[in-house]
C-alpha cells in the first residue's frame, strides 16, 4: 500500500458511503474512479460554490433546496461527490479521495478567483484540500468542520491495527492533512459555522480553524441544533450568514 491513509480499516471504520442515483450527473474522471457530481449553472460569469458533503450523505441529498438557495444568491453550484458514494465508482479510501479534489475542481474550468469552497463535517477535509490547491480562490466555508483529522481517526482505529506505530500515522496525517497549514496559507475569505451543541465534532474544532485562518475571517457559533440539525434548526440565520459572506467577496 503506497498511502497509509488508504488502509482498508480506515475506509471501513471512518467512512459510511451509501448509494443513490439521479439523472445526468456531471462526471469527473479521476485516477481509478469516476465521480458522479452535480453541476447547476445559472451564469457562466458568476462565482461557483463547490460543496463537499458530510459523512453518510451523498450529492443527491443536496440537489433540492440547498442548490436553489445558492443559485438565488447568484452562484453556480457544484455538488462534489466522493469515490464510493452515490453513483461514483471506487472505494472510500482517504488518500485517494484527497487526490480527487484537484481534478474535481479543474473539471469546472473556472478561474480560482471565481471559486468558493464549502465543506461540511468530513467534507471539510476536502474543502481544505481545495483551499490548499487553489489558495487564490475567493472564499472558504467550513461548517461543523474537522480541525484535527488525527484526533478523529484515533476515535475509530488504533495504529496497531494498521500495523504501524503512532508516530508513523501522525506523520502520514501531518503530511497530507495539516489543516492548520492549509487554512493559514489560504488567501481568500473564510467563514466558519458551528453549533456549540455539536456532539460529534466539538465546537473547539471550529474555533481552532477560525484561529488558524490568516485572511479575512468570520465565525458564527449557533446556540441551537447539533451536528446533523445545525442547518435545519437555524435555517434563516444559517443562509443569511452564508449570503452575507458570498456578497462580501470581491
Amino acid at each position: 500500500m503506497d498511502n497509509l491513509l488508504d488502509h482498508p480499516l480506515i475506509e471501513q471504520r471512518y467512512f459510511f458511503p451509501r448509494k443513490g442515483f439521479f439523472a445526468d450527473p456531471f462526471w469527473v474522471d479521476v485516477d481509478g474512479a469516476r465521480l458522479a457530481c452535480s453541476y447547476h449553472e445559472i451564469n457562466p460569469e458568476a462565482k461557483t460554490l463547490v460543496h463537499f458533503h458530510g459523512n453518510g450523505e451523498i450529492v443527491d441529498d443536496w440537489r433540492g433546496d440547498f442548490v436553489a438557495l445558492i443559485n438565488q444568491m447568484g452562484c453556480n453550484c457544484l455538488l462534489a461527490e466522493l469515490r464510493g458514494y452515490g453513483q461514483s465508482s471506487g472505494q472510500a479510501q482517504l488518500g485517494k479521495m484527497i487526490s480527487d479534489v484537484a481534478p474535481t475542481i479543474e473539471a469546472l474550468k473556472c478561474k480560482p478567483k471565481d471559486l468558493i469552497f464549502f465543506g461540511r463535517s468530513v467534507g471539510s477535509i476536502f474543502a481544505l484540500e481545495a483551499a490548499a490547491r487553489f489558495p487564490d480562490a475567493a472564499g472558504l466555508v467550513l461548517e461543523s468542520a474537522v480541525a484535527d483529522v488525527l484526533e478523529r481517526l484515533l476515535l475509530r482505529v488504533h495504529p496497531d491495527e494498521l500495523n504501524v506505530e503512532l508516530p508513523t500515522l501522525r506523520d502520514a496525517v501531518e503530511q497530507q492533512l495539516n489543516h492548520q497549514q492549509k487554512i493559514a496559507l489560504f488567501k481568500g475569505d473564510v467563514l466558519v459555522m458551528h453549533t456549540v451543541h455539536d456532539g460529534l465534532i466539538d465546537v473547539s474544532h471550529g474555533q481552532r480553524l477560525y484561529d488558524w485562518a490568516t485572511a479575512r475571517k468570520t465565525i458564527k457559533l449557533f446556540d441551537r441544533g447539533d451536528h446533523n440539525t445545525i442547518m435545519m434548526f437555524n435555517a434563516r440565520e444559517y443562509f443569511s450568514c452564508l449570503q452575507d459572506f458570498i456578497q462580501s467577496l470581491d
